[in-house]
């Protein structure tokens, strides 16, 4: 694992309200980041009561100035702007409705962007996605184009390049001495290696929460994939989709799905 490093210089880690914090960098439009979503929502269901997590927004600059210039176009009697940043800062927008309005906002983006029927870089599209996510919608527009939103998202970018990230997904881990480095780990794991680094970080052996049932997963979680499913419950893909297709019998939820996805979530 030569990826996963102490931070050369000791960095303030944050006000920690759990033991650990995870500082959790991310493009929203990575490949990767899906994976690591799932990954992370196995980890908080597990082991959740011992860590707390932000996400950094680390957007690559290089595609978002290749397409520097926004573009306009008029939808009805309105004019719709599109650009590629538009995501990232509506992000920190939500963010400043709270944390988990930022998670919402990000899990239902990144449905959008799986899904691909959309232009996630319209406004219209991500005012879209803040209503069904039950955000603020006079709050969200105000902050969109708010100082404190561009100040939010160019942090976000400060702390990548201060901590050096240079690859997404990174996860950096603080614990509660602040004199203590954080310990970085940049790429995709297994599950098996964060559960690793949490039991050491902690030096203590870890209790593991049960698994919730499917019900309670669905409830928590706009939506899921088959392999999400297979990879939380430790089960084989085809046994995951048995399930789902069950419960999709039973009226609990229902399948979205093009080409190249399939998603489930609760059946309203």
């Amino acid at each position: 694992m030569n990826d996963i490093q102490l931070l050369s210089e000791p960095i303030a880690p944050p006000q920690i309200t759990k033991p650990i914090e995870l500082y959790i960098f991310l493009d929203p439009f990575c490949t990767k980041a899906f994976k690591v979503q799932t990954i992370l929502r196995k980890l908080h269901i597990e082991y959740g009561h011992y860590f707390s997590w932000r996400f950094i927004i680390s957007t690559n600059l290089s595609t978002l100035n290749s397409n520097i210039r926004a573009q306009a176009c008029i939808s009805g009697s309105k004019i719709d702007i599109s650009h590629p940043v538009l995501p990232s800062i509506a992000i920190k927008a939500a963010e400043l409705q709270g944390r988990r309005a930022a998670f919402r906002f990000m899990q239902k983006l990144q449905e959008y962007i799986l899904l691909n029927t959309r232009n996630v870089h319209s406004y219209s599209t991500l005012i879209e996605i803040a209503y069904e996510c039950k955000l603020d919608i006079d709050e969200f527009n105000a902050d969109f184009g708010s100082k404190e939103t561009a100040r939010a998202f160019q942090c976000d970018l400060h702390i990548t390049r201060e901590m050096e990230i240079d690859e997404v997904p990174s996860i950096v881990f603080f614990n509660e001495c602040i004199e203590d480095e954080g310990l970085k780990v940049a790429g995709l794991y297994s599950y098996e290696v964060y559960v690793q680094i949490l039991r050491e970080l902690l030096n203590k052996e870890l209790i593991r929460k049960t698994l919730p049932t499917y019900d309670e997963l669905f409830s928590r979680y706009y939506t899921l994939t088959t392999e999400d499913i297979a990879d939380i419950y430790s089960i084989p893909v085809n046994e995951a989709e048995r399930e789902l297709k069950k419960r999709m019998l039973q009226q609990k939820i229902e399948r979205i799905a093009n080409n190249e996805v399939t998603l489930w979530r609760k059946k309203s």
